[in-house]
């Protein structure tokens, strides 16, 4: 890649300016401060060696359209300055012109491998300004299908990993398991993913006849492979030596970078919102928050491996404890009335005819309400004026939060070691542009 540049081009990292070197050659040097500094300095010729190199945003380690632009030394990584905004979907802005009773069709579109846990966490929040209580059947519904999602996202997780670090085989196998749990979405939702699913009140529809089956077939189905990737990755060495002191972080560091999920539980600090602030039915189940001990890349790996085993567990309490009832409010204000009376009864159809075209109000006031999504915090602020639309919607999307580490992660490391980076933090670029 070519350093030079006429003078004043935007580089994305500051203005710049045409340095000449002794023999007359021009580099390129950005002036702004807390950008990146020299590339080529004419007074330190050590410095010659440095260049800026753009990884992505078309790059297929970087987990989608992130771009990271990274001051080299030879191999070595000495800045990292990751550079978003290309797939910038207006979701925030969007979801405050769309009713309560729409947006999560908006929301499941964010984070695209866990889209259950975006429209729990709107539909919570909802639910918190009007004030109303979700049948006992519903949570647990909301809690059986947001815990097979966890494990699909780990399972893909684990196909990338193991894709970027050379394991080709990894993707195949995480990928086919992964095929099995989007299978029963299908089956119960009517899709693989972007549900819209879980709604302000409860769930769109009741779990299936036969859903039990279908659970224990996954139940017996996922643990034996899990066993199975532990055996192909764990112990083997060039994948132990790829991750293992890569990307290294101490929980004060974690925490100052407002690092969550698998990330700040990498470095040993047991944060996880299900158990230390609970939501749903999650104090009437038991399961392990899982750390780690060093903070590396290898630690990462291996509690989203065992956290999908935890999140099995679960699956097996729900299975045991799913009470019967209804699987939404009956409270007419928020729910439509069945749609076998449109046929028999004029208030029906009108009621339906107001829900769907007008929506329901929602008390003024505001709200912030967070679930633990397989990345970490991902958190809904709803501020309602009285309308059926939000005033303002806000999500913290634990990707956009944790992208903060990769600066700290990779400095110091090898380009080889940036791949790995990367793939530990486990981003999804769809909740990360505003």
């Amino acid at each position: 890649m070519s350093t030079e540049a006429p003078e004043g081009t935007d580089t994305g990292l500051g203005s710049a300016e045409r340095v000449h070197r002794r023999d007359g050659s021009a580099v390129l040097r950005v002036s702004e401060a807390g950008a990146f500094h020299l590339a080529g300095d004419p007074d330190n010729p050590d410095d010659d060696e440095r260049m800026i190199l753009n990884m992505g945003p078309s790059h297929p380690s970087t987990h989608g359209v992130l771009r990271l632009m990274l001051e080299m030394e030879g191999e070595t990584v000495l800045r990292t300055k990751p550079v978003i905004g290309y797939l910038h979907t207006g979701m925030e802005k969007t979801g405050e012109n769309l009713s309560y009773l729409q947006g999560p069709t908006n929301v499941t579109r964010m984070d695209y491998a866990a889209p259950l846990f975006s429209e729990l966490a709107f539909s919570l929040a909802t639910e918190k300004l009007l004030g109303i209580e979700v049948p006992p059947r519903a949570t647990w519904i909301r809690m059986l299908m947001c815990e097979l999602n966890r494990v699909a996202s780990h399972l893909l997780f684990q196909a990338t990993n193991g894709m970027d670090l050379g394991a080709v085989s990894m993707m195949i196998y995480g990928w086919r398991e992964r095929e099995e749990v989007l299978r029963f979405f299908e089956k119960v939702t009517g899709l693989r993913m972007n549900h819209n699913y879980i709604r302000p009140g409860g769930v769109a529809a009741d779990l299936p006849d036969g859903w039990q089956d279908d659970v224990r077939r996954l139940l017996d189905l996922i643990p034996p492979r899990l066993d199975e990737y532990d055996t192909l990755l764990t112990g083997q060495p060039i994948f132990r030596e790829r991750l293992q002191g890569v990307g290294v972080m101490t929980p004060a560091e974690a925490l100052a970078l407002s690092a969550t999920g698998p990330i700040l539980r990498s470095t040993g600090y047991a944060w996880d919102l299900r158990r230390d602030e609970p939501y749903l039915a999650y104090d009437q189940v038991d399961f392990d928050v899982l750390v780690g001990t060093y903070g590396d890349s290898f630690d990462r790996f291996a509690i989203r491996l065992n956290e999908t085993r935890e999140s099995l567990r679960i699956v097996e309490q729900i299975l045991d404890q799913m009470p019967s009832g209804d699987y939404r409010t009956q409270d007419k204000k928020v729910t439509p009335p069945p749609r076998v009376r449109i046929d028999d009864s004029m208030e029906a159809l009108i009621h339906h005819f107001k829900i769907f075209t007008e929506g329901f109000h929602v008390p003024e006031g505001e709200v912030y309400v967070a679930v633990e999504s397989p990345r970490g915090e991902l958190g809904c602020y709803l501020v309602s004026d009285g309308g059926p639309n939000p005033y303002r919607m806000h999500i913290r999307g634990p990707s956009f939060v944790n992208l903060q580490t990769l600066p700290h992660l990779m400095e110091g490391g090898l380009i080889a070691d940036a791949v790995a980076v990367i793939s530990s933090v486990d981003p999804i670029m769809g909740e990360v542009d505003r």
